[in-house]
């Protein structure tokens, strides 16, 4: 049982990270972007702030998603992305969700 759930879930993992619209190059390339984006936004903006913002990568689009503390913390991180090479475009669809004091 416990190797059937593993293999379900590889399946699966396998079948979401497939994008049919991308060519191999390009997701290899989205994923250094993500991967890049995330990098930088650990050590510029906080590691307390990264679990609560989503980075996704298609044809160099990166999509930013989530929730952040400020409007300086969210223009901080569109700033942070749109300075990744190879990044084409900035989606920001972060949301301002102030800490609770």
């Amino acid at each position: 049982m416990k190797y059937l759930l593993l293999a379900l879930t590889l399946s699966g993992a396998l079948l979401t990270g497939c994008r049919t619209n991308e060519t191999p190059a390009a997701q290899v390339n989205d994923m250094e972007i993500t991967a890049k984006v995330k990098s930088k936004l650990a050590s510029d903006v906080g590691l307390s702030t990264v679990p609560d913002i989503s980075v996704n990568s298609t044809n160099g689009v990166v999509t930013l998603s989530g929730a952040v503390d400020s409007a300086g913390t969210k223009a901080r991180a569109e700033t942070i992305a749109r300075g990744v090479p190879k990044v084409v475009r900035v989606v920001d669809n972060l949301q301002l969700a102030p800490k609770a004091q």
